[in-house]
């Protein structure tokens, strides 16, 4: 698992396809949902984003009222799995701490941009090249 510097995780575990393409990235928020039962459910999963999930919001009502809305719809659609909750939907989205939506905002962008979570990079000082999770590394683990 890696920490995100809004405080939650992202591990690295590969979900792939059988052809090999990961589509799918857990994830653990740094707050986490309390559902109703005052459960609170950190661990998930969000998957890729196809282009239905980014066309199919933009018609939507609530988007045309408050174009800020796409974030949550986009969140919607895309997380698969939080915690025990039987259906990630907008409730459960727009109930989420500011913090856990700034996460997961993140992640959709980092995820459906570059496909993964990691950048090459070179130490200004020794010039050796590694890999950097933007995610960060959780203390105690590598």
């Amino acid at each position: 698992m890696r920490e995100h510097p809004e405080g939650g995780t992202v591990t690295t575990a590969e979900m792939t396809t059988e052809q090999g393409m990961r589509t799918e990235y857990p994830f653990v928020l740094p707050r986490g949902y309390v559902d109703e039962a005052g459960v609170v459910h950190r661990e998930g999963v969000m998957r890729l984003a196809t282009a239905r999930d980014e066309l199919t919001p933009q018609t939507d009502q609530r988007v045309r009222q408050n174009p800020a809305f796409l974030t949550v719809l986009l969140l919607e659609r895309t997380v698969t799995k939080l915690g025990s909750v039987p259906e990630v939907d907008t409730f459960v989205i727009e109930n989420l701490f500011a913090s856990d939506l700034a996460f997961l905002q993140d992640l959709y962008r980092r995820i459906n941009q570059s496909g993964h979570t990691e950048a090459a990079v070179t130490c200004p000082s020794c010039g050796h090249d590694f890999a950097v999770d933007f995610a960060g590394d959780v203390s105690g683990e590598s």
